[in-house]
């Protein structure tokens, strides 16, 4: 029964860290290390953390003088003290499925081509009321990594387990990125091994205004344009898929400036937008596409 890693950065979850680690310590595969890393928390969530001192299932971790670093440097301490065959991570505000690693483990031992899985998400609120699926029911993985590129539709929190070999390959999560690293790994992820995709729940995803989702936002997708400089300079992507994935950041920008009422900086962003991606503007524009 192989090993499986779950690193679980925490900065700041007080109110939702104790019940994260409990969906993996209920988990019904029980070969399990989880690798806690504190990442300078203020709000009493590394004094929570310590009421699992005990258990010989975790291993909590910090940076020196409990330094704030950044979610990037949390996973890769997490990552460095694994010692599993296979690596989960958790968000410290979302939750585990309870058959989610061993559906996954399984999936993984019985197709050997295959160095990663994942499933979809279900969005609950604060109070853990579902909202809605982070997948269609028609879902299906290609395995190609300009659909990724173009779409982050792949939760690396939560949703995934992949081989820590795959690890080998494509190297630490960017901490030179305070956004956006999920996706930057996803994309090296898919550039290097086999993907599959197993259409159960595999994590419930926590939607509360203070999640990082929820915040920098700006941060987010200036940091999407160095992700798709470094794709485009890593692997043999079409130019169309550049070009569509460029119209997508300078949209999403120019929307983000726009809702902030800094219009005069949003405009040049949407038009540039358009230029790159007429068709998709065309629909976007008479409502034949939601911009959500």
């Amino acid at each position: 029964m192989p090993l499986v890693s779950v690193i679980i950065p925490a900065f700041n979850r007080v109110s939702y860290i104790r019940e994260t680690i409990h969906s993996v310590l209920n988990q019904n595969w029980p070969n399990i290390e989880i690798i806690v890393v504190d990442d300078g928390s203020s709000d009493g969530t590394f004094e929570a953390l310590r009421q699992f001192a005990d258990d010989q299932k975790i291993t909590l971790l910090s940076h020196a003088n409990r330094e704030n670093k950044g979610q990037s440097a949390a996973l890769n301490l997490g990552l460095r003290a694994a010692s599993g065959e296979f690596i989960a991570i958790l968000d410290s505000d979302d939750l585990f499925a309870p058959t989610k690693l061993a559906d996954q483990v399984n999936f993984l031992e019985a197709q050997p081509t295959f160095d990663m899985v994942y499933g979809k998400g279900l969005a609950i609120d604060q109070n853990g009321n579902p909202l809605f699926y982070t997948l269609p029911e028609n879902h299906e993985e290609t395995g190609d990594p300009a659909r990724i590129l173009l779409d982050c539709y792949v939760a690396i929190p939560g949703g995934a387990l992949f081989r820590r070999k795959l690890t080998e390959r494509v190297g630490f999560f960017e901490e030179t990125f305070r956004a956006a690293q999920d996706h930057d790994m996803a994309v090296r992820l898919f550039e290097a091994g086999k993907v599959g995709y197993l259409p159960e729940v595999a994590f419930h995803y926590r939607k509360h205004g203070d999640s990082i989702s929820q915040r920098g936002l700006e941060r987010r997708w200036k940091t999407g344009f160095e992700v798709l400089s470094r794709a485009k300079n890593r692997y043999p992507y079409p130019s169309h898929v550049i070009r569509k994935r460029a119209a997508v950041l300078n949209f999403r920008l120019g929307q983000t400036y726009w809702r902030e009422g800094r219009r005069i900086t949003a405009i040049p962003l949407l038009v540039k937008s358009a230029v790159l991606d007429p068709l998709r503007a065309f629909q976007v524009l008479f409502g034949r596409e939601r911009a959500s």
